[in-house]
């Protein structure tokens, strides 16, 4: 867009149902912005954030199963499409029960330049060739794409993103190079949203978004010494505040459904508003500090309809309980609502959780080991050189966490059995932050009495750092699947999961039996996966 432009950033296709689809925005002022399609419009005025403006405009009343092409207005002035692109236009594609759901999905996309310097420390943007290969028709229309954590790196910054930081503040100042406030938030989003390609398949594919450690500081709530640790320092306040603000103005009111929006306490002060801008900077951030302080009051995770399967969208950062006596990935309330969740009378059900429920067995069982050796009735010298190990190496995922894990997993098997209603056909955890790509299954689930295929899938990064040995594994053939590999399921209505972005990175779901590769451990239904 140009310098003058009354949009900033988006418009962003975010939720999309068989009747709704939401349209996310960003404005230079405040704003009337208008969604016009099939000779109807929708309109929602702007509200104001730190003094930034944002719009999300509420679709009703489509038909299932038609594409349906749209234009973004703002006060009058057609804003979208750009003049002179030369991609597609853009168009909202609503669910259709009667043919398969295509589920794209993957994680940690760092935002450095597309040049030669940058591909080689990086790697290609896996994201951005998906939109070029969509552009041209050579890969099929996603019809959700679940972001699974680091959609930004707030503490890893690029040198565009440091140069905005110097011009406002000294880099000698804390945080130094990392993001400090709202307003380097709010860049940093500009940045990772406004090349016209991402621009372009993040204004078709409807997506479901869910923050990990780098949205907010690496290893966020690994231990309870390390959110004491970090609340020592004096930008950590301000850097929590912003860093969950800005998440629920461009990740989050767009994750939801209509009717979850509408249940959302700060989303309700938009509900009757009278003429003029809503101010929403205040109870935004009353909102973040009390969820750091009391995470139960308020919730992340969310659903997804896809057809005759579900999507959750599970938080793996903000609900954990990190007390010593009791570590937990998830709150009782959150465990309650994932509880609620858990049903069977589905074709497939997805759990996207950032981090990987199901490790390699060595790493899950020396990850268990860790949160033992730094527990609180360990002699203080082991507690502190586990602690300062697993922070170090990042033992943070499920395994360490076997409390909750167990409890999940009895879930997981309970569904499985046919106990909570029909077995689903797979039980699929999509996950990613590992800087690899594998695709896990539990053997012999029927030895347990399971009728569902239970699977782990993840994909990362979409763009940075690889490990080297991860990076052999896929030279070798054994850490991806092309893109034309996608698998329907086992029946019309069936989901299917896939990055559809190179055979460098996409972990692919198979709901069809096919030869075993990766990771494999059978879980004990009594005691998790061993």
């Amino acid at each position: 867009m140009t310098a003058t432009s009354p949009l900033v950033l988006g418009p962003l296709l975010r939720f999309v149902g068989e009747h709704d689809a939401s349209v996310w925005v960003e404005t230079a002022a405040p704003a009337r912005v208008t969604v016009a399609a099939d000779g109807r419009a929708w309109h929602a005025a702007s509200f104001v954030v730190e003094g930034h403006h944002y719009a999300l405009v509420l679709l009703d009343d489509l038909e299932p199963g038609r594409t349906y092409d749209y234009v973004v207005s703002i006060d009058d002035e057609q804003v979208w499409p750009p003049a002179g692109s030369d991609l597609p236009s853009s168009s909202i594609a609503t669910l259709d029960r009667t043919r398969a759901t295509l589920l794209a999905f993957g994680s940690c996309r760092t935002s450095v330049p597309h040049d030669a310097e940058h591909h080689a420390s990086h790697g290609v943007d896996a994201l951005r060739t998906f939109a070029l290969s969509l552009a041209k028709g050579e890969s099929p229309r996603s019809d959700v794409l679940a972001l699974l954590g680091d959609q930004v790196y707030a503490d890893e910054t690029s040198p565009q993103m440091r140069d905005f930081i110097a011009s406002r503040r000294s880099l000698d100042e804390p945080p130094g190079e990392e993001i400090k406030d709202y307003a380097e938030y709010a860049h940093l989003y500009q940045l990772a949203w406004s090349d016209p390609a991402i621009r372009w398949v993040l204004s078709v594919v409807p997506s479901a978004m869910i923050f990990d450690d780098h949205d907010i500081r690496d290893d966020w709530n690994t231990s309870w010494s390390w959110h004491q640790e970090i609340n020592r320092t004096p930008w950590w306040h301000e850097r929590l505040v912003a860093g969950l603000t800005s998440y629920w103005v461009h990740q989050h009111i767009g994750n939801l459904a209509p009717e979850e929006l509408a249940r959302d306490e700060i989303w309700a002060r938009l509900d009757g508003a009278g003429p003029g801008e809503v101010d929403l900077t205040g109870p935004l951030r009353a909102l973040a500090e009390r969820v750091d302080r009391e995470p139960e009051s308020y919730r992340w995770s969310y659903t997804r309809a896809l057809g005759g399967s579900r999507l959750i969208m599970l938080d793996s950062r903000a609900a954990r309980v990190l007390e010593p006596e009791r570590r937990s990935m998830l709150d009782d309330d959150e465990l309650a609502w994932l509880d609620e969740q858990m049903t069977g009378d589905l074709d497939h059900l997805f759990v996207g959780t950032s981090l990987p429920f199901l490790l390699p067995p060595g790493l899950h069982d020396a990850e268990s080991i860790s949160e033992s050796l730094a527990g609180p009735d360990r002699p203080q010298p082991v507690h502190r050189a586990t602690e300062a190990l697993r922070q170090v190496v990042d033992l943070e995922h499920w395994g360490a966490f076997q409390s909750g894990f167990v409890e999940v997993f009895e879930l997981v098997m309970s569904v499985a059995r046919g106990e909570r209603g029909r077995p689903p056909g797979t039980i699929t955890f999509l996950s990613g932050d590992v800087h690899h790509s594998y695709v896990a299954e539990v053997t012999d689930p029927a030895g347990h009495g399971a009728s569902s295929r239970i699977v782990q899938a993840v994909c990362s990064p979409i763009r940075n750092h690889a490990p080297r040995a991860a990076r052999a594994d896929v030279a070798d053939g054994q850490g991806a699947r092309p893109p034309d590999a996608l698998a329907r399921g086992p029946d019309r209505r069936g989901a299917r999961a896939a990055l559809p972005v190179g055979a460098h990175r996409g972990a692919v779901v198979r709901q069809q039996p096919r030869r075993r590769r990766g990771p494999r451990r059978a879980p004990d239904p009594a005691l998790g996966h061993r």
